[in-house]
């Protein structure tokens, strides 16, 4: 059961939302001793860093960058004297990796799970009119139990340092925006809409949760602000007529709003912006509004120079233009639930958006990417800490799902990344999180997950789990590279003619795929990671693509460069973007743009 409302902050006749973000007090804690000293009523030797964003980029020294364990922030806040009488909570989008947090000395609130959101109801202690303080009790640490997993190591000098199980680098922080909001004492806690199609009209069936009695009324504008429909009660069926459908694209937003009303007095009112739009597969297909659709586009992550995972909303928008421009049509969350305001983006842009939940590292190697070639069963599911994982596996898709599950972007849950899947354990384990996700949609959206190159057809357990298979596959770069590329495309097609005995009526997606190239490599003829050859691994692996008529997607592995642990298979974090991690197109970008606006959105569909 959700401990606060997923519902995103916003100001209306009975709400009140005020960014805190900005300059924070900042301090690590190596030794964990701030409980003891009493840091949680005031730092007492902070720097001051920016929030949202992660810290570890913002220094110029290693030790402050590849920090592991505690870290603080605290910040000032008032609260206005109009409030009173309102229930007043403090709202972060993410912490990375758990918090608990602290006003005026008491602690409020703790959480589990660095990338989706947690509310900390101040209301009792909240001080009007006069300064409050506010204090975060932070940490980055992984284990075999966290999502995502990992596990610390210890230096020579006792230090501890992060050994993440997946390869992107482990920042944190408070990385995602901060609010303070005012909502009435009988409020909106949830909302929760379902589409179904009946000709040129919708019938949108709806259910809101309060925290009291009294009645409510739901009512639907259209974009130029005319009612369409209305329901009165906490459960119903909002029947539009002649409905804008929300297609791949070609996005059209209605405003539900909610209200509670005392009499004819709005006691609560919250508005979402939502599209209309239905989602199937069947027949091989991925089916937007009873229409075939072929994925084109990424696999991303939240990433940039700086700021590392902190979301920054002016790399949003130039990610979006850049997508637009190549053709793209979709991405995946990889390896976790992005911020909520690039769903938001992505329902107004048309973007289909697989929504992954930070289930990554569940294979233990940091260099999963080579390590899934050769075979190797590490029986992840069956080790002791499993039960716990998955406790808090099916808690972080209840979240996820909370908080994501009206916006019409999102059209699948990618439920793992690059589990292992050879141990009988894993399918007891994939059939209670699989479950789980399909009785908390309202929407019953397809479910799947991303397959690691260990997960073949003949030895993978949970491949049937899946509405559509998702696969990661790199034959061409950690498979057979280089000269070695027609030995790749030999062996792709084999694994793909034995996928092709299995899928059924199953579409498959590809998840991830490519291989990294230094932008500033040009070689003739072409060596791996030269421009050319990251040119030619990709169109190796469409030819394969093209060729088998249930591939229905392609996402390539990865949208920009970004950054990940140090080793010798990384320069500088992975290089497999088709922009840098600046936001500027390699060679592949062009080749990739002509491609997919010469693919039709039903590419494949006959």
């Amino acid at each position: 059961m959700l401990k606060s409302s997923m519902l995103y902050p916003q100001d209306s006749v009975s709400r009140r939302a005020v960014r805190l973000d900005g300059m924070w007090k900042f301090q690590l804690d190596p030794n964990s001793s701030g409980i003891i000293e009493g840091w949680v009523d005031g730092l007492p030797d902070p720097d001051r860093i920016p929030v949202p964003a992660s810290f570890c980029d913002f220094y110029t020294d290693k030790e402050t960058r590849e920090y592991c364990g505690d870290f603080w922030y605290e910040t000032e806040l008032y609260i206005p004297e109009e409030w009173k009488g309102k229930e007043i909570d403090i709202r972060f989008g993410s912490v990375t990796h758990r918090a608990a947090v602290y006003f005026n000395g008491v602690e409020v609130t703790s959480h589990e799970g660095g990338f989706l959101p947690f509310c900390a109801r101040i209301t009792e202690i909240a001080r009007f009119g006069v300064p409050n303080r506010l204090v975060v009790l932070a940490n980055n640490e992984l284990s075999e139990t966290t999502l995502p997993c990992g596990t610390v190591g210890t230096l020579p000098s006792g230090r501890k340092i992060a050994k993440p199980y997946f390869d992107f680098y482990n920042y944190a922080g408070i990385q995602r925006p901060v609010w303070l909001v005012a909502t009435p004492k009988e409020s909106v806690f949830d909302f929760s809409v379902a589409h179904e199609l009946d000709g040129a009209d919708a019938r949108v069936r709806y259910e809101v949760v309060t925290n009291g009695e009294s009645a409510v009324r739901v009512e639907v504008r259209d974009e130029d602000g005319v009612t369409v429909a209305s329901a009165d009660g906490k459960r119903g069926v909002l029947p539009i007529p002649n409905v804008r459908l929300w297609k791949v694209l070609d996005a059209y937003l209605y405003r539900f709003t909610v209200r509670i009303l005392d009499g004819e007095t709005v006691v609560d009112e919250y508005t979402q912006e939502i599209g209309v739009r239905t989602v199937d597969v069947r027949d091989n297909q991925i089916l937007i509004n009873g229409e075939p659709v072929y994925l084109k586009g990424f696999g991303k992550h939240e990433d940039s120079d700086i700021v590392g995972r902190g979301f920054h909303i002016g790399m949003m928008k130039r990610d979006f233009e850049l997508m637009k421009w190549i053709g793209a049509n979709s991405f995946r969350t990889s390896h976790y639930p992005y911020s909520e305001e690039i769903y938001q983006m992505a329902d107004r842009e048309g973007f289909l958006v697989t929504d992954e939940v930070p289930a990554v590292g569940m294979f233990p190697s940091l260099m999963n990417f080579a390590e899934a070639s050769t075979g190797k069963d590490t029986a992840f599911f069956a080790r002791e800490t499993a039960p716990q994982l998955q406790k808090n596996h099916l808690i972080q898709i209840e979240e996820m799902i909370a908080r994501d599950k009206n916006h019409a972007c999102v059209f699948a849950w990618s439920l793992l990344n690059e589990p292992d899947t050879l141990d009988e354990s894993s399918t007891v384990y994939f059939e209670k999180i699989f479950d789980h996700c399909r009785a908390l949609d309202p929407q019953k959206r397809p479910r799947t997950f991303s397959l690691l190159m260990n997960s073949t057809p003949d030895k993978c357990k949970c491949w049937q789990l899946s509405d559509f298979l998702s696969l990661n596959r790199y034959f061409g770069w950690y498979v057979l590279g280089g000269a070695d590329i027609e030995s790749a495309e030999i062996a792709f097609r084999k694994e793909m003619d034995q996928w092709a005995e299995l899928v059924g009526d199953r579409p498959m997606v590809f998840t991830e795929y490519g291989g990294d190239t230094n932008g500033g490599i040009d070689k003739l003829p072409s060596v791996m990671w030269s421009q050319e050859y990251q040119i030619e691994c990709l169109e190796m692996c469409h030819r394969v693509f093209d060729s088998y008529p249930f591939v229905k997607g392609e996402q390539v592995w990865n949208f920009a460069d970004f950054q990940t642990t140090e080793g010798i298979m990384r320069m500088d974090g992975n290089k497999k973007g088709i922009f840098t991690r600046q936001r500027q197109p390699k060679r592949a970008a062009f080749y990739l743009k002509q491609r997919w606006e010469a693919l039709p959105m039903n590419f494949k569909s006959e």
